[in-house]
């Protein structure tokens, strides 16, 4: 999908006046589906005279994909979680923020500004952080949920009506929680139970889908799903009955990132809408919009109060530890993918 945000007609005067082979007053942006409010990219444009435009992915997975077929050059920013920034970096497709470029740095929280995934912030800033797990209508079901067998070993009634994100690095991380199994295992034989359990599951699943999360809750088209927490509040808003599951096996936590990529054809806009959203009040909006946490100090004050007592953002004590997506080494990652491959046919 593809929006197009149209600055003011002074703006876009000023911008048409601007255009010239280093692209000036534009910016591509590549970011997830529904996690950014059209109305502050909308004060970008109109502080800025930035004309915005946005492509959306569903997955980590997919966004790399897309840009290693031939997209690096289109865009310039993307959104990609923690150990995505890894990956990116690792192969090149990322650029490097000069020190004293980003005005706004120092707003950067101290819990998020040396994150091992990308240290010293040389190619990304703070997005959105959250976790990930599933939800459970509890009007279809009202035995325990707080298990990772509701994905992969359900009871009767739940057979069938499951759907999985889309999304390679969360749905083998759950696997290898719900296992017991360390994630980038090199043990042969705990990569063929995690294949045969794989397969097994699949047989109880009825749909492999990320974009629509929310809407098959909701609608009641299936009664578990695999869900981010902010995604998951926003559903339990528009459905009571979903809850939010923190299963005992533990479940994946995420810090998603604005990063500057590799020959950004609008970089100078880059760079101003990264300064833009270190500003507090912009990045809450952001929050407030998506429900998931964020980095930025000082943005309390912005912040919807619900935010803080969401159900989906505070685990009980009983939940199990909150893990990161680990980044494998390449031969490993390639037994990884042919097991996810195979889960997909």
């Amino acid at each position: 999908m593809k929006h197009m945000i149209k600055a003011s007609a002074t703006a876009m005067a000023l911008a048409l006046a601007a255009t010239g082979a280093s692209a000036e007053g534009k910016l591509v942006v590549y970011h997830w589906f529904e996690y950014i409010p059209q109305d502050l990219l909308d004060k970008f444009t109109a502080e800025t005279g930035i004309e915005v435009t946005m492509d959306t992915y569903d997955s980590n997975e997919a966004m790399l994909a897309s840009l290693k077929a031939g997209a690096i050059g289109t865009y310039d920013v993307a959104v990609p979680g923690d150990y995505m920034v890894s990956i990116m970096a690792g192969e090149g497709l990322l650029d490097t923020i000069a020190d004293g470029e980003l005005a706004n740095k120092g707003n950067i929280s101290s819990d998020w500004a040396d994150p091992s995934f990308d240290p010293g912030r040389m190619h990304s800033i703070p997005y959105q952080w959250g976790s990930t797990a599933f939800m459970v209508d509890t009007a279809s079901y009202s035995g325990d949920i707080n298990s990772t067998d509701i994905l992969f070993n359900p009871p009767a009634e739940l057979s069938g009506k499951i759907n999985m994100l889309d999304s390679q690095g969360e749905v083998m991380a759950m696997a290898a929680l719900h296992l017991g199994m360390e994630q980038c295992s090199t043990d042969r034989d705990k990569l063929k139970a995690l294949n045969a359990m794989l397969q097994e599951a699949k047989g109880h699943w009825a749909s492999f889908n990320s974009d629509t999360a929310k809407e098959v809750l909701v609608s009641g088209d299936v009664s578990v799903g695999m869900i981010y927490d902010g995604f998951g509040a926003k559903a339990r808003s528009e459905k009571a009955s979903l809850k939010y599951a923190f299963p005992s096996q533990g479940y994946v936590v995420w810090m998603d990132n604005v990063v500057l990529l590799k020959d950004a054809p609008n970089r100078d806009s880059a760079i101003k809408f990264m300064d833009f959203l270190l500003e507090p009040e912009n990045i809450a909006a952001v929050s407030n919009y998506a429900r998931y946490g964020l980095g930025v100090n000082g943005a309390g004050e912005f912040l919807d109060p619900e935010l803080a007592t969401l159900p989906e953002s505070n685990p009980p004590a009983e939940a199990g530890a909150g893990v990161f997506i680990e980044v494998c080494d390449e031969a490993t990652q390639a037994v990884y993918d042919k097991i996810w491959t195979n889960l997909k046919k």
